[in-house]
């Protein structure tokens, strides 16, 4: 027998600093809410295992992570359910009634318990709010692949989920606000790290210096001083670093990397090399759904276009959080209340006044906690090598395909990466193309001297992510299903 399926008013799909807040503040406007999200307890990336981290000794991860446990209270007061360890990989808008009012959307997903294989299951909701935030831009120099080369995101996870931390020599490469963040919580967990090999050019901080009033008048600048004092005090920061790459030893395992700052090229013995260059909006969803993406030229990625109520182009879908644009886990909170509000008077569940009321101290703390965001943006952007890379360093992680192969096709004819699809399988690997897709829409914007928002993305369709028929066997029927049934035996 088939299980029911599931409805709701309300589903938020992403359990960070925007998906708790959103989930709390429809359930408290009286919306049936529903919380799902890949990871088996909320906090999302930035608070990460809150509830079980083994690191306990406070000042280690440091008081912002652990203002994550004050979101968690409300939510379980609010009444919103919690859908944990459920990967959603379908969402497909359901038929529209006679008056031709979307039904809203029908959501599949897996949900994977412990010690049972993954089950599918259905959902249907009204309106739905992706809260699922931002991804490591991608590095990709040559021996990024190789074992012992890891981003610092991925470091940070293994720190907060189990206690790891790195032995040996350990070196962090890159630029940007969490590369100083995890190097001032190893030293406060009193790991030794060897060098910082800084990749922000000394021009960049000219550059910034129009937008530095903002930072002054913002709560970065205190939190940042502190950090910088303290990783500068106690590590070595080589500047102005032009070129990397991590160098494999005798077990195939990185051992040296790389690195060329002043002009001469240098080599460092290392044991573990922690890669970071910022972070960029998860759009893979966002773009399944059909919404419309922009290009954004300070920080040259992609991002969802919505308004300032997080609204899509695509009727009922809104994004809220770093999904939307980076700005920030204490700015995501508030888009995430802003989005529910929005969310409640767009299902009639209060009148438009009443979301203008709700939100008003939302759009003001929205304003203070992204205040000073310019500066960052314009001092952390990436170099071009670091984001264009040339001949074998590989590009698309799953397929392995090197960027003189994704050049190479694009001299030749190839406009766009759906088209590279067929040259080269880029982006049709399992994590489609959330490692690729940007490097490769430079890499063909740089070889064809286009912008990049005419080269394109992916097109991305359902599932977004990898589903065995397995669990598509276990979904429930419904009665679209049954009738195709009919119509296949006829």
């Amino acid at each position: 027998m088939s299980a029911a399926i599931e409805t709701c008013d309300v589903l938020v799909i992403g359990a960070g600093p925007a998906g708790l807040a959103a989930a709390t503040q429809a359930a408290q406007l009286g919306l049936a809410t529903v919380l799902i999200d890949e990871q088996p307890a909320p906090g999302g990336q930035i608070y990460r295992a809150i509830t079980t981290t083994p690191v306990q000794q406070r000042d280690i991860l440091g008081p912002d992570y652990w203002h994550g446990l004050d979101l968690l209270a409300p939510f379980a007061a609010s009444g919103a359910r919690h859908l944990a360890s459920a990967t959603v990989w379908s969402i497909n808008a359901r038929a529209a009634d006679v008056n031709q009012t979307p039904a809203g959307y029908e959501v599949a997903y897996s949900l994977a318990r412990p010690g049972e294989e993954p089950q599918a299951a259905l959902l249907h909701c009204r309106h739905i709010i992706l809260a699922t935030g931002a991804q490591e831009r991608p590095f990709p120099i040559p021996g990024w692949t190789l074992p012992g080369v890891i981003t610092a995101g991925a470091a940070q996870i293994l720190l907060k989920t189990s206690g790891v931390v790195p032995a040996g020599r350990t070196v962090l490469a890159g630029g940007g606000p969490l590369l100083y963040l995890l190097a001032y919580q190893y030293l406060n967990a009193g790991v030794k790290l060897d060098a910082i090999l800084e990749t922000t050019a000394r021009a960049q901080w000219r550059q910034a210096l129009p937008h530095a009033w903002g930072f002054l008048r913002s709560p970065y600048l205190g939190k940042g001083l502190k950090l910088l004092r303290a990783v500068r005090k106690a590590v070595p920061i080589i500047g102005d670093v032009t070129a990397l790459a991590a160098i494999a030893g005798a077990n195939g395992q990185v051992a040296h990397v790389q690195y060329q700052a002043a002009g001469a090229r240098h080599t460092m013995a290392v044991d573990q090399l922690l890669l970071h260059q910022g972070v960029v909006p998860n759009t893979n969803l966002s773009r399944a759904v059909g919404a419309e993406h922009v290009w954004n030229e300070r920080q040259d990625c992609w991002e969802p276009q919505v308004d300032a109520w997080g609204a899509t182009s695509v009727p009922h879908v809104s994004i809220a959080g770093d999904g939307a644009g980076i700005a920030g886990a204490m700015a995501a909170e508030h888009r995430g209340r802003i989005a529910a509000a929005h969310a409640a008077a767009a299902l009639g569940r209060i009148d438009t006044a009443t979301r203008d009321t709700v939100a008003a101290r939302h759009f003001a703390a929205l304003a203070r906690a992204t205040r000073g965001r310019e500066f960052f943006e314009v001092l952390y952007r990436p170099l071009p090598q670091f984001r264009r890379p040339v001949g074998d360093t590989i590009v698309c992680r799953c397929e392995e395909v090197t960027a003189e192969q994704v050049r190479h096709a694009a001299r030749i004819g190839c406009q766009g990466p759906n088209q590279l699809k067929a040259f080269l399988r880029c982006g049709m690997g399992p994590c489609q193309g959330r490692f690729c897709g940007l490097t490769v829409t430079e890499l063909m914007a740089d070889e064809q001297q286009r912008h990049p928002r005419d080269v394109g993305y992916y097109r991305l369709r359902f599932p977004t992510k990898p589903v065995t028929l397995g669990e598509i066997a276990t979904l429930p029927q419904t009665q679209a299903s049954r009738e195709a049934v009919v119509r296949f035996k006829k």
